[in-house]
């Protein structure tokens, strides 16, 4: 099977033309602009009709006189252009037979223009019909009024055997939908990532998809996964590339060519992740968000009890709340045992609060020659379970950047934990520093 998306963009595009915020400039300074999210399959089956499609397909030196199939998901504009029927009566000759598959109300608005070679035919959540030699199931999405469809999905099986989830436009998934994904194995989803809105996703809402489609063996290790239907909401394109990327996806460009074959290579590897960051500064969730479309992941507390102190139980109860409930927290000073015993991936929050566990069991804030027996004790463990993991984060304070501290505990405390950094980071497959809630990768 091979797919080219003839668009990647939201109903506005991105950018958006009329429109001059901080996303849409940086992407057209990036060259990168997207008009309406559809994918041609084998040149036979086209996937969704919008207003800007035609044109888009001509750009890219592509003719759809060879369609032999349209799916379109919910009768709006960027989906379903009712004068591109008209257009193609208009065409010279007559037309190859095509199959328009729609939900009723797409049906409806589009039956008065279709020409005598045009077999239109409703579908609903649950059918599975038969397309231009492609076997199509029908899936519910969570999109906009009934009277726009209702909106439906569509989980596409080619002749050789590769299927192909296509997921726009949609909220979180419904349950029969997720239902209907169970150990499917695509070889590619394509989930929309509008950005906003009530009947879209988002930066929170996408990789919590991914997540359950992983949970549910629909997305693999294998799965080329998608993300469309872009929009303003969401970073600058080149920021939304380095995000996707931690979550074992990409953004589609329009115009990209992917080629699903029967033996693909395993898109996700081994990943471990230094997030560097002073206080407040966002790298723990900026951590946690690396994570977000893992089915399960082991949340590794290394912060000390401290009874009676309320602000710090605050403190440590806001990152509580933040977790996603499918995650499981161990509260621990022994990282390298977590790292080692964890079966999927981990995230250890934080480096500065290990150390300080350290110095604290050894009693040698005071003492200089004990601290580094201490660490020398205790990094090398680290370092061999932070390099064996296959998808691990890492939180780290980064502090002793102003005036030298006064203590000889603040002074050891500031060079042991540059010593653990650097080791780790020489360990890293990526390091990261978030300032100001924004991440700069340093490798």
């Amino acid at each position: 099977m091979r797919l080219r998306l003839l668009g990647t963009g939201s109903a506005a595009g991105w950018p958006n033309p009329w429109c001059s915020c901080a996303s849409c400039a940086a992407a057209a300074r990036q060259g990168v602009v997207r008009g309406h999210t559809s994918v041609l399959v084998d040149d036979r089956l086209l996937l969704d009709v919008g207003t800007e499609v035609a044109r888009q397909a001509l750009r890219q030196g592509v003719s759809l006189a060879g369609v032999e199939a349209v799916l379109v998901g919910h009768d709006h504009p960027d989906h379903h252009d009712v004068a591109a029927w008209r257009w193609r009566g208009w065409s010279a000759g007559t037309p190859r037979p095509l199959q328009l598959l729609a939900p009723p109300a797409v049906v409806d608005a589009a039956r008065p223009r279709l020409d005598p070679t045009v077999t239109a035919t409703a579908v609903r959540p649950g059918d599975v019909v038969s397309a231009a030699g492609y076997e199509v199931r029908v899936l519910p999405a969570a999109h906009g009024r009934p009277e726009l469809g209702p909106a439906v999905l569509f989980d596409v099986t080619g002749p050789d055997g590769a299927r192909l989830l296509y997921a726009t436009d949609t909220a979180a998934l419904p349950d029969a939908a997720l239902a209907a994904t169970v150990g499917r194995a695509y070889d590619a989803v394509l989930l929309e990532l509008t950005g906003s809105g009530a009947h879209h996703l988002d930066l929170r809402t996408w990789p919590e998809q991914v997540a359950a489609l992983r949970a549910n063996g629909a997305v693999t290790d294998r799965t080329r996964v998608l993300a469309v239907h872009l929009g303003h909401d969401n970073p600058p394109p080149d920021e939304l590339d380095r995000l996707l990327a931690a979550w074992g996806a990409t953004a589609g460009r329009d115009g990209d060519v992917v080629e699903l074959g029967d033996a693909p290579e395993a898109r996700r590897g081994t990943s471990r992740v230094l997030v560097l960051g002073g206080a407040r500064s966002g790298k723990s969730a900026h951590a946690e968000r690396l994570l977000a479309s893992e089915p399960s992941v082991t949340y590794v507390a290394t912060a000390p009890a401290r009874p009676g102190d309320a602000e710090w139980s605050a403190r440590v109860q806001a990152h509580v709340d933040r977790r996603p409930a499918s995650w499981t927290t161990v509260e621990t000073g022994d990282v390298a045992a977590a790292l080692r015993d964890a079966t999927g991936a981990v995230l250890v929050d934080d480096l500065g609060l290990w150390l300080t566990r350290l110095l604290d069991d050894a009693a040698a804030w005071e003492d200089r020659s004990g601290a580094h027996a201490a660490l020398d004790a205790a990094l090398p463990p680290l370092l061999a379970a932070w390099s064996g993991s296959r998808r691990a984060v890492l939180v780290a304070p980064e502090v002793g950047g102003g005036l030298v501290a006064p203590t000889l505990g603040g002074r050891l405390f500031v060079d042991l934990l540059g010593t653990t950094t650097t080791a780790l980071a020489a360990a890293s497959d990526e390091v990261v520093q978030v300032v100001a809630g924004i991440p700069r990768r340093l490798r």
